[in-house]
């Protein structure tokens, strides 16, 4: 019998092996179908268990195979943690239960009970996903860092545990955004899921790695790798409305982006003039003094330069100066994105990060970026291609608006939605 339900759950995780990507909407009812078997195969042999706890954990990990909370399985792992104490996998699934019913303080306590038996993988990897969704935001950071390292210890324990991997990768996304976004964890997180893949094919099929790792490209303003995360992860569960959405308001912020950068923002070509004429070096504000401290550090007055003149990635010493002909506020953004057009006329986007709703930019203000960070960008994705260059700012207060920085509260940290979601 437990040879059975490990064959369940082989059925479940291995389902796109023996199936094509077109059968991905049957699959819960295809999974409950053989749960209903291998729960049948179970109740014939009842009367040899009688109530035994391995009775008990045995119907509670079938019933634990569904994606949503069953009672059922809550008590018969209950009963058996209770004939049992020393049952580590019972605690490790009587935990999923009460995480899928979303009660994250008695998961914990689960998966805490089961590490007191016996240090192992599930219940580390368990506790890493529990610790992030904990309310409270005072503590936040402290249990982001302790996520990272349960599913780091959760690692070590099996390198080729794809499951293992994958929760890393979120722990990692999650440190990235509560701690700074250093670049290194948002690397970190990209090499965990490919580790993941790599390790464990089931983990290609895994929708939840595809939408978050989408996330973390957007953010990356890796546009082509994010819309095709999405697209997959709607292919394979189709039945999830988010990854479409996401997929399509991305798409539609790259169209309009690019539209409103080849026609300037519809400005009209005698406004823009009139904008233009009264753009000076004035505007670079305080860029312009010896005592200039430059995000990267550098101290000294800053070189003005055409959008045109910019060279590919970081540029030194320079600042990129223009009016604002459009900006853009889109659903599900990520960016404060924005156009601007230099003395020449050449218009580029700005994409400006860690924005509070509350700022923003208007036509016809004058905006100076010092060492701009320039990306070109050529995306095709579902038979449409955007080319475009693109300028990110990593938050407002880099930028000289009118002559003048910004104020603190231009600033918020980024909050992006990935799915922490279930093993």
């Amino acid at each position: 019998t437990l040879h059975e339900l490990d064959e369940l759950y082989h059925f479940r995780d291995h389902y796109f092996e023996t199936h094509s990507v077109e059968d991905a909407g049957r699959k819960q009812s295809d999974v409950a179908q053989e749960m209903e078997k291998t729960l049948t195969k179970l109740r014939e042999k009842e009367e040899s268990y009688k109530h035994s706890a391995e009775f008990l954990l045995l119907r509670g990990r079938c019933l634990g195979v569904a994606p949503e909370f069953s009672t059922t399985a809550e008590e018969c792992l209950s009963r058996a943690v209770k004939l049992e104490p020393g049952l580590v996998e019972g605690w490790n699934i009587l935990g999923e239960q009460y995480w899928k019913k979303g009660d994250l303080t008695t998961a914990k306590t689960c998966f805490t009970g089961a590490l007191q038996q016996k240090k192992n993988k599930v219940s580390l990897r368990s506790l890493s996903m529990v610790l992030r969704q904990l309310p409270g935001v005072d503590e936040q950071g402290k249990r982001v860092l302790e996520s990272v390292d349960m599913a780091r210890q959760a690692v070590q324990l099996d390198v080729t545990d794809g499951t293992s991997w994958y929760i890393l990768g979120n722990a990692y996304i999650s440190l990235f955004f509560t701690c700074g976004q250093n670049p290194q964890m948002s690397q970190q997180a990209l090499s965990a899921y490919a580790q993941a893949e790599k390790v464990d094919r089931t983990e290609t099929s895994n929708p939840d790695l595809h939408f978050n790792r989408a996330t973390l490209f957007q953010y990356e303003e890796m546009f082509g790798s994010a819309l095709g995360g999405y697209s997959r992860a709607a292919a394979l569960d189709p039945a999830w409305e988010e990854p479409p959405e996401r997929e399509r308001q991305l798409m539609e912020y790259l169209e309009k982006l690019t539209a409103l950068t080849e026609n300037k923002g519809k400005v009209k070509a005698r406004r823009l003039r009139t904008m233009l004429s009264n753009l000076s070096t004035s505007a670079l504000g305080p860029c312009s003094s010896p005592q200039f401290r430059s995000p990267a550090g550098r101290v000294g007055s800053l070189e003005p330069r055409n959008l045109s003149a910019l060279t590919h990635g970081h540029n030194t010493g320079v600042a990129a100066l223009g009016k604002v002909v459009f900006s853009l506020a889109s659903e599900g953004r990520m960016a404060f994105t924005f156009g601007m057009v230099d003395s020449e006329e050449t218009c580029c986007v700005i994409m400006v990060y860690n924005t509070a709703d509350s700022w923003g930019v208007l036509i016809g203000d004058s905006v100076v970026i010092p060492e701009p960070q320039v990306k070109r960008h050529s995306v095709a994705h579902k038979d449409q291609t955007f080319d475009f260059r693109s300028i990110r700012v990593d938050s407002p207060l880099l930028l000289i608006v009118n002559g003048k920085r910004q104020n603190v509260q231009a600033q918020t940290a980024a909050s992006v939605s990935y799915k922490p979601q279930s093993e």
